[in-house]
């Protein structure tokens, strides 16, 4: 079974080289590990204080069945395979940023590549295929206004454009209306987004081709697909809604693939069910109706339409023109994805509603495909048309321009991971791999890096996902807070704690506030880092006697 599209094109091979070339670089330029020390890119920092952790609780610690390193005592909530598996090929001996970039590379290539073949397979048409892949790349929001508020048009614009370190426009987070997801940053980090989205582009292309074919997939394939699609609610959930909203209107539009979808869904479910039991029980009451998704209040007809002209740019109106001039099969295909815009726009799946943001993004992909379609045939029909084209492709992928600066202008971070960092190599070599960890930092904690669990990570990580962040911030400040030794080793028993460590946290008003000597003076610690204050207390030598 060949699941990439071969090509005997030399513009083809050349293209997809490149393609693979600018997604090597985008991955490491993002994520590194040098001289026992972990480089992460400014803009991937808060992220990867979340993934870093996940996966070393499977390459360093024993996760196993798995719990959400950041909130341990209650099965994970987060889609944890490829992390999973990214740990796993840690724990054969591979550094770290090969652990990851490589998957993350084949993966965001693949998808790029895919949308490639499978705009071709739509549309009939090598140039459709490359802009479409091109739009993909370089969003075309109207984020570039903010831009241009900053910097006035001058002889200086393309310097500035090259030197810039910031997005213009990172809604919601920012207070501006443009979203903070159309950019490329979506994808160095949030890392298995990418493969998530290949796996249905790839399956609509085997879909799609064996129709055209009028000949149906083999039952190895039918098997293949079933289980993969099967693994996505533990992989990414998104990917799994949305592949079967998708397959449901295939279902209905295509009669020659509803023997094979039926066939697909019945193995995928058996499989998903008992996944969706275990790791979603505790995140149905995340579901909820909720109208407009970031669009400011009030909801109005006109604010919507304002939000998404500017969040689609051109697209808003050359989506619907490549719908209408597009044939029979290529209507049906983009009314099977056109509800992932609709349910983003009427449901909320988490505690956060920008996390909506993926079904746009999967939505964006093939909507793209229609908006080059449009773009060709304008050029294609007479002189206007080559006159309008031109100006056309320039507003679609501005925005996605000026985005690409301040990532490729992005600087590393480092993280000292051991042996060079203490503080991990010593929590590495004398506590068990399922320690559970009081933390008194949240980012980065050492036990983190050694792949132990820790009590509460930063609490939007943890809420945003489903878990009790207040309730379990208040225990953790209640330990931390107390001066009664017969009380803090109770809640640190209760809690299953096996270790604490303590530090100054007297300027961080995130954290609580401990006092190091109360500490000192009334329990023995197992380490202390003479280089900084830092100790680890080990809870049973502490509290046997309490």
């Amino acid at each position: 079974m060949v699941l990439i599209p071969k090509t005997k094109n030399l513009s083809e091979l050349i293209f997809i080289c490149c393609l693979f070339l600018f997604s090597y670089w985008l991955m490491w330029h993002t994520f590194d590990y040098k001289d026992s020390n972990i480089l992460v890119a400014t803009k991937a920092w808060s992220d990867f204080g979340a993934n870093i952790p996940l996966i070393r609780s499977f390459s360093k610690g024993n996760n196993f069945p798995p719990e959400y390193p950041l909130f341990p005592g209650e099965p994970i909530r987060y889609h944890f395979l490829f992390y999973l598996l990214v740990g796993m090929i840690e724990k054969m001996g591979t550094p770290i940023s090969w652990a990851l970039n490589v998957p993350s590379v084949l993966g965001f290539w693949g998808l790029i590549v895919g949308i490639y073949f499978l705009t071709k397979l739509v549309f009939k048409s090598r140039t459709v295929s490359f802009l479409a892949v091109i739009f993909f790349l370089f969003n075309g929001s109207f984020s570039f206004l903010e831009f241009f508020k900053i910097h006035p048009l001058s002889l200086q614009t393309i310097s500035e454009i090259i030197s810039n370190t910031t997005f213009p426009s990172f809604g919601p987070y920012d207070g501006k209306i443009v979203s903070a997801f159309w950019n490329l940053n979506i994808y160095t980090n949030q890392r298995h987004l990418a493969i998530g989205y290949l796996i249905i582009v790839l399956f609509l292309f085997v879909l799609l081709k064996s129709m055209k074919k009028t000949q149906p997939i083999s039952l190895f394939q039918t098997l293949f697909w079933g289980i993969i699609l099967g693994l996505t609610p533990i992989f990414h959930k998104v990917v799994f809604f949305a592949a079967y909203i998708i397959l449901f209107f295939l279902f209905l539009s295509f009669s020659k693939l509803r023997k094979t979808i039926v066939k697909i869904l019945i193995i995928s479910t058996i499989l998903a069910i008992p996944q969706i039991i275990y790791y979603g029980s505790g995140s149905t009451g995340n579901f909820s109706f909720r109208t407009g998704y970031l669009v400011p209040p009030p909801l109005t007809a006109i604010n919507f339409f304002l939000y998404w002209f500017k969040n689609l740019g051109l697209s808003f109106f050359l989506i619907p023109l490549g719908f209408v001039v597009s044939d029979k099969n290529a209507k049906k295909i983009l009314l099977a994805i056109f509800p992932l815009f609709i349910i983003g726009n009427l449901f909320q799946f988490s505690p956060e509603i920008a996390a909506n943001h993926k079904f746009f993004n999967l939505f964006l992909i093939f909507g793209n495909m229609y908006s080059a379609y449009f773009i060709i045939l304008l050029w294609q029909k007479n002189l206007l048309g080559k006159l309008i084209t031109p100006f056309l492709i320039f507003f679609m992928v501005l925005s996605g321009i000026i985005d690409l600066f301040p990532i490729k202008n992005d600087f590393m971070l480092t993280i000292s991971d051991a042996p060079n960092n203490q503080d991990v190599e010593w929590i590495l070599k004398n506590t068990p791999p399922d320690s559970i960890f009081l933390n008194s930092s949240y980012l980065y904690h050492p036990a983190s890096l050694a792949g132990r669990k820790i009590f509460i990570g930063w609490p939007y990580f943890t809420w945003g996902i489903g878990y009790d962040a207040d309730k379990r911030g208040r225990i953790f400040r209640q330990i931390y807070e107390s001066k009664n030794k017969t009380q803090t080793c109770f809640l640190l028993r209760q809690n299953h704690i096996n270790y604490f460590t303590v530090e100054n946290t007297n300027n961080d008003i995130n954290l609580p506030n401990i006092d190091v000597n109360y500490f000192k003076q009334n329990f023995d610690a197992s380490y202390s880092n003479p280089q900084r204050l830092f100790l680890i207390y080990n809870v049973e030598l502490n509290c046997q006697y309490e």
